[in-house]
């Protein structure tokens, strides 16, 4: 009887031990700036995979329509940490209580110019004093599109860009006229052709070969009062690409399904972008002085900002 108790205890006590466990994880609100875009899956995947819980954090994931309302959500407390553009880091230069924890994609092969199928438009010169539809001022389709003006010898009002939000909006008003392109998600214009409704026209990673497309956004208060919470999301985050580049068919098939498309399609856009997903968050200069330049470029700041206006290295180089 005595043993019975004795086994009896230790087992309700491995059982208190186990629920303990099983709650233990940390919950993160992560916000991406676009849903629908194959460079923001890495966490769905990490969650999807039992990555994250490796590390004891649970995610609980939105999307937002572009970088503008993302940085809003972070600074109402809505969000925790943010997977946003490089160019939004000027909303952290300006004074929003974020800092930049690391980057997280190079090259912004994940931007093309969409246009109609029977569009005139078939070469880069074609482009010229065309007008294109982007998400949200400040953003990184804003940038870009910019710079292909400047870079093509046409001036910075070369390519007009219009602040219209989300991919609906925006092909609404491409399918209308209203607009001659879209600066949109490479993998959006694979939808797109796959409906017979648009093709992609050219990706924009040669007006930026150095730069930090995708960068980790987190509050302040949670970067300086819990570090280890925002250490355990980023090896998470880091050990989700690393799975990401090592299995490209189970790769595919997550993201045909969180994007609702074919895995034809999550091939092609794996084969065009799975090169510029960084694997340890560290900041490269070069990119980081690109950034500094186009805030001034856009009129969003006077003058370039210090570094540590901008991004902390504490939580990088990342080692999942």
């Amino acid at each position: 009887m005595k043993h019975q108790r004795t086994w009896g205890a230790a087992i309700a006590l491995l059982l208190a031990v186990s629920a303990t466990s099983a709650t233990a994880a940390d919950k993160i609100r992560l916000g991406k700036a676009n849903s629908n875009g194959w460079t923001f899956i890495p966490a769905d995947i990490g969650m999807s995979e039992g990555i994250f819980a490796k590390y004891g954090i649970e995610l609980e994931i939105a999307g937002l329509a572009g970088d503008a309302k993302l940085q809003q959500a972070l600074i109402a407390n809505a969000l925790d940490i943010a997977l946003g553009s490089g160019p939004s880091m000027a909303f952290v230069a300006k004074g929003a209580p974020v800092t930049t924890v690391a980057a997280y994609a190079g090259e912004p092969r994940q931007i093309a110019i969409i246009v109609l199928p029977d569009s005139p438009i078939h070469k880069i010169a074609d482009m010229k004093g065309k007008t294109l539809g982007i998400s949200t001022v400040g953003s990184l389709t804003e940038w870009l599109g910019g710079q292909m003006g400047v870079q093509e010898g046409w001036g910075k009002d070369g390519v007009k860009t219009l602040p219209l939000g989300d991919n609906d909006a925006n092909l609404a008003a491409l399918r209308t006229h209203q607009i001659d392109g879209m600066l949109a998600a490479t993998e959006v214009g694979y939808q797109l052709e796959e409906k017979k409704i648009g093709r992609n026209f050219m990706s924009m990673e040669k007006y930026a070969p150095h730069f930090h497309a995708h960068v980790i956004f987190a509050r302040q208060e949670l970067a300086e009062q819990k570090p280890d919470v925002v250490e355990r999301f980023l090896k998470g985050f880091f050990a989700s690409i690393a799975f990401m580049k090592t299995h490209r068919e189970e790769t595919s098939k997550l993201a045909a399904k969180f994007l609702h498309e074919s895995v034809e399609i999550a091939d092609k856009t794996y084969d065009h972008e799975i090169s510029m997903l960084e694997t340890d968050g560290h900041f490269d200069p070069k990119a980081i002085e690109v950034l500094k330049t186009s805030f001034v470029d856009m009129g969003i700041l006077k003058e370039k900002p210090r570094d540590d206006q901008l991004f902390t290295t504490k939580f990088v180089p990342v080692k999942p």
